[in-house]
């Protein structure tokens, strides 16, 4: 009886907690402007009653100073266009009187310096870009802000009935409405709303709205430089905004240049920024309680905020695929993003603390940015053009590197916002939905897992779980693996040979990580090595090591694991060993093993002669540069259909790094000649993988050709359709100019495009298959996990458990006729087309996985 009693108080314990939570998730979620609003609205009475200006960070100081002046401005439009006759309106009318002003100001106010910090170029935003962006937020509260004035009516409604007095049966069906209120009110108030569902503005509408509102903050927002000390010259004010038209190249790196409207933002308001990003309104931010369920396209993840199972930018085609598949099918997908929501994360502390600590002190160590600017080189006194020139050069170098820093400054801040928020929550979900590939992403940006080593270091499981024997051996590997730097290349005793012979440095690491001799911070992901130190560095200084309790995620990474896809695929015996598809002594490295391929071609030209042969002297040049880091991007993006220009963009920086070629000519052709090597010495290897790329894209031409998009199932039940369609311009008027808005055209498909993404997208697919099939079994099987692509993570405890179930997955994956499958579903849709005959494949036994300790390691 008692434990009956104490079962019974925990689960109401459980309950209260869960609803007390579950109410503070609908109000972060729907009164977050609203809560902004009222602050300025203090703010503003605060100055008014002091006659003084309240000490305020950067941004909001400058928010305080634009809000009342836009607030205006917004209400004197809205009297306006209401005065009007329908004739005379203006096409923004309707939407613009659907939020009260003070909450169009702050959204506009935010969202349009949210654009400024994650703006590429130096502080200005093309409008097109704003304009969309601004009236998609506006919509959005829009439909919050009905659904809580509903709310508001329904209670309202409530009280007055009740004061009219009721019958005792009134009274009665009174109360079972109300529990019912109480209960299910949330459903049944948001039905209400669903049957007064406000129909989506589209585009032009949004561009159309968000456009006068741009404009009427370049109107409202000034902004004052420090005062002058000399107090003579009145103050200069200038506009905060404005709105011109600039030159751009479309894509850099190209030579096409346009004109765009763009809104340029003042140098001063740039120069605060950084400092500031921590106080700008973050939406979609992890939640308190585990996500909803997904149960439809637009049915689950966040309770209140618009939330899609798949990320469509606004492909029609892809939506419709979805929408018209039955729910049942897509059930193991829905399962699986259900899993990978369910998992529950918390902030670690003790790295946060570290992280804050280094950051204070201006960043700049591990791989955190440097808070100061480089300086601009001063202008040369002589007149020399060459120096002149020179000087130009470096300017420019200069301005591209302290934008570069900027942008990331702001990142990193943004993502300390959101860790600093849940640093004291017991535990907090990401909801995750998809690309249209079918890969799992969470939906908050910034602080979540798939993200940076800060993001990683940062974030652990809430739950904790004993370390156990083989779970201490895993957290050795683990360290080892995060430390790299050619460690994690040695067989497992090599990496558990390798901690143990850094114990001491692993116990200053995790003692006294700021001020004792910082070996962490030699590690290639720093912080998440930290966390790990930490973490060893308890469990073996603990009387009973193997019982200490373990919050860290385990990773255990493919090894390119594009290639091992492709393997499977193909069935070649070379090529699955290449990429540990069969066990050996250690892991086989394909990356090293294309960099001495390279370097021999290298060593065969440069002994040619250079008179005859002009890569011989490049070869000569670059015969001793060559290692595994030169030619790993390129190999890993050789899968995804890496052309030879990104190729030679690749390994062009990763020359820049080693610095040893500094003539930007030179450093060009070396480029080019490195990539083309690297490119054929892969043709050379993975034949069989070529053969299937080959097909993939040879069938998709054959579709494309017929005017159709590429379109297939994955073995999930998942349907995709390659978004790639010539896109339509069509032009709309706004106050502010006329703007150019891209939609995807239906009529005219990219036949390139839609030939070259294919295999890279297919291969997509079956990897995001493959970690939907290990998270479902993880989860059956008790584990927590969490995925990353091709990386999957689980308790250090567990992690022999998760490395038994997904090579069994990538079996069962495998055992199906995945070609032969996609082969027939072309030949029903397509009958009257010739597709090209399957490639042949090899007789390697995929069974051969399961006894592959380096498969995934």
């Amino acid at each position: 009886m008692t434990n009956q009693t104490v079962k019974i108080e925990h689960k109401e314990i459980e309950k209260r907690k869960y609803n007390l939570l579950r109410r503070r998730q609908v109000k972060e979620e729907t009164e977050a402007w609203e809560k902004m609003v009222e602050e300025y609205r203090e703010l503003q009475r605060e100055m008014c009653e002091k006659k003084l200006a309240p000490n305020l960070p950067y941004v909001k100081g400058l928010f305080l100073g634009w809000f009342e002046p836009m607030r205006e401005a917004i209400a004197r439009e809205q009297k306006v266009q209401k005065g009007k006759s329908k004739k005379l309106r203006a096409a923004y009318a309707p939407h613009i009187e659907l939020l009260p002003a003070d909450k169009m100001a702050v959204i506009v106010m935010h969202k349009m310096m949210g654009l400024v910090m994650g703006a590429q170029e130096n502080g200005f935003v093309q409008v097109v870009q704003a304009a969309v962006h601004i009236g998609v937020a506006i919509e959005q509260e829009v439909r919050i802000h009905n659904f809580l004035e509903k709310t508001k009516n329904y209670q309202r409604k409530k009280t007055t009935d009740e004061v009219q007095g009721l019958s005792k049966e009134k009274e009665i069906l009174k109360k079972r409405v109300n529990s019912l209120i109480r209960r299910r009110r949330l459903v049944e108030v948001q039905k209400l709303v669903k049957n007064e569902e406000i129909k989506p503005w589209g585009r032009d509408a949004q561009a159309k709205l968000g456009s006068r509102l741009l404009e009427l903050l370049t109107e409202t927002a000034y902004v004052q430089p420090p005062i002058d000390q000399s107090g003579d010259s009145p103050p200069d004010v200038q506009p905060a905004f404005r709105h011109k038209f600039k030159t751009i190249s479309k894509d850099p790196g190209k030579k096409m240049m346009k004109r765009y409207g763009v809104i340029e933002c003042d140098p001063l308001i740039l120069s605060g920024l950084d400092r500031s990003a921590k106080h700008m309104l973050i939406p979609y931010v992890p939640m308190l309680v585990p996500p909803k369920k997904w149960k439809g396209y637009d049915k689950g993840g966040y309770l209140f905020l618009p939330s899609y199972v798949m990320r469509t930018h606004g492909s029609r085609k892809q939506q419709d695929a979805l929408k018209g598949v039955h729910v049942k099918k897509m059930q193991k997908v829905f399962e699986a993003l259900d899993t990978l929501g369910s998992t529950k994360w918390r902030v670690n502390k003790k790295v946060l603390a570290v992280v804050e600590s280094i950051w204070a002190s201006g960043g700049n160590i591990a791989g955190l940015v440097d808070r100061n600017d480089i300086p601009i080189p001063e202008k040369p006194s002589s007149e020399d053009s060459t120096e002149s020139q020179e000087w130009k050069w470096s300017v420019r170098k200069a301005n591209k590197i302290n934008r570069e820093r900027h942008s990331q400054r702001c990142d990193t801040e943004l993502k300390l916002s959101v860790a600093r928020k849940m640093e004291n929550e017991e535990g907090f979900y990401y909801p995750h939905n998809l690309d249209f590939r079918g890969r799992a992403y969470p939906m908050h940006p910034h602080l979540n897992h798939l993200s940076s080593d800060l993001c990683r270091g940062v974030l652990e499981f809430a739950e904790g779980r004993p370390l156990g024997r083989s779970g201490l051996h895993w957290l050795k590997i683990h360290l080892a693996n995060l430390f790299a730097g050619g460690v994690e290349k040695l067989s497992h005793d090599g990496r558990l040979a390798f901690v143990d012979n850094h114990l001491d440095d692993i116990f200053d690491s995790a003692e006294n990580p700021i001020n004792g001799n910082r070996w962490w911070l030699t590690a290639e992901d720093p912080f998440q090595c930290l966390a790990a130190c930490i973490n060893l560095s308890e469990s073996l200084k603990s009387s009973s090591p193997h019982s200490v309790l373990s919050y860290l995620p385990i990773h255990q990474d493919g090894s390119c694991n594009g290639l091992q896809h492709y393997a499977a695929l193909g069935r070649d015996s070379l090529e699955a060993a290449a990429v540990n598809l069969v066990a050996g002594e250690k892991p086989a490295d394909v990356y090293s093993e294309i960099a001495v391929r390279v370097h021999n071609i290298m060593k065969r030209d440069s002994d040619k002669d250079p008179a005859t042969n002009p890569n011989a002297s490049l070869a000569k040049l670059l015969i001793d540069q060559v290692d595994r880091k030169l030619v790993k991007q390129t190999v890993m993006t050789s899968v995804y259909g890496v052309t030879f220009v990104g190729a030679r963009e690749q390994i062009k920086r990763r020359l820049e790094e080693k610095g040893h070629i500094t003539d930007d000519r030179v450093l060009f052709a070396a480029a080019c000649y490195t990539a083309k090597v690297t490119l054929a010495a892969l043709g050379e290897l993975f034949q069989a993988a070529r053969n299937i790329m080959g097909w993939l894209g040879d069938c998709a031409k054959v579709i494309a050709s017929e005017n159709q998009p590429v379109q297939w199932t994955t073995p999930l039940g998942l349907p995709v359709v390659q978004p790639y369609y010539k896109s339509e311009r069509h032009l709309i008027r706004t106050s502010l100019q006329v703007l150019a808005l891209q939609r995807e055209g239906d009529s005219v498909v990219e036949v390139r495009k839609q030939r070259t993404a294919f295999p890279p997208n297919f291969v997509h697919s079956l990897d995001g298959s493959h970690m939907m099939m290990t998270a479902v079994a993880c989860r059956d099987a008790g584990l927590h996990f969490a995925g990353v692509h091709d990386s999957f993570w689980t308790h250090a405890c567990d992690v022999e458990k998760m490395n038994q179930i997904l090579r069994e997955k990538f079996v069962e994956l495998y055992s199906m006729p995945v070609l032969e499958n996609l082969f027939e579903s072309v030949q029903t849709s397509y009958p009257s087309l010739v597709f090209p005959p399957l490639p042949e494949r090899g007789n390697f036994d995929l069974r051969e996985v399961l006894k592959s300790p380096y498969f995934f390691n």
